[in-house]
């Protein structure tokens, strides 16, 4: 029987989270960090977000790093995840975070500059960490891979979130290739699907009506936190509570989607 101090331990345990300068990404860093992880903090434009997110794990004792880079930019994953083994020598946990709908639109409305952002930052650049992540994992024999979805992969999300929503999608099935492709190699792939969280991203792309909306659909009948998604990132990464889970969505909403 696991007892619970033996769990969520990740001293010696290498973390790389990307898009971790603010909300759910800064969250779930710091709190790798307080259980003991070496944390690399990955951000695009937040640097003031990132550095404060590196110095509260230090200040706790931990070890963090901060990585930058331009996710739309090809060469960026490779470098991040090659940055973090020299860093800490080796990849334990790789948390795929970053992501951005960049506006609401209708499909029909959707320019090709559109597309190749959001599919860019969305699917690309996480296909491509996991990419880099897996040769790493797979010779050590172990790792975890946990990717950001979204509810709006099953739902197809509200006004002008299509391809947003179609993006994800993309990333909750590629989660479950990849747990079949690297289970064999003590890899284990899974993913966490944030509902409606009051971070700036709903801040850029969410009006207080359409927020507002979505509360009402919610039987917690609020909107959730970053904090609150915690638990389900520290709980897929640890062996010890999720060695036998892989290739599996944790719904994190509230009750607006009970699949």
């Amino acid at each position: 029987m696991i007892h619970p101090s033996q769990a969520l331990q990740f001293a010696g345990k290498s973390v790389l989270v990307t898009g971790a300068g603010s909300g759910i990404g800064a969250a779930v860093a710091q709190s790798f960090g307080a259980a003991g992880a070496r944390v690399a903090v990955h951000y695009s434009r937040n640097r003031e977000g990132a550095e404060a997110v590196a110095d509260s794990i230090r200040q706790a004792g931990g070890q963090a790093i901060t990585l930058a880079g331009d996710m739309l930019d090809r060469s960026v994953p490779g470098q991040l995840v090659a940055q973090t083994v020299a860093a800490f020598g080796g990849l334990d946990i790789l948390v795929n975070n970053a992501g951005d709908m960049f506006g609401r639109r209708s499909m029909e409305s959707v320019s090709d500059e559109d597309f190749d952002r959001v599919v860019g930052l969305n699917v690309h650049a996480a296909f491509a960490l996991c990419r880099a992540a897996a040769p790493v994992m797979r010779q050590a024999g172990r790792g975890s891979m946990i990717n950001t979805t979204s509810i709006a992969a099953r739902t197809g999300g509200g006004e002008g979130v299509g391809l947003y929503a179609a993006a994800k999608a993309f990333v909750s099935s590629m989660t479950r290739v990849l747990a079949r492709e690297l289970a064999p190699h003590g890899v284990r792939v899974n993913g966490v699907a944030p509902g409606v969280i009051l971070t700036d991203f709903h801040a850029r792309n969410s009006t207080p009506e359409q927020l507002e909306g979505a509360r009402r659909s919610i039987p917690l009948g609020r909107l959730g936190t970053a904090e609150e998604c915690v638990g389900a990132y520290l709980f897929l990464a640890d062996d010890l509570l999720s060695g036998y889970i892989t290739g599996q969505i944790i719904e994190v909403n509230g009750g607006q989607l009970m699949p």
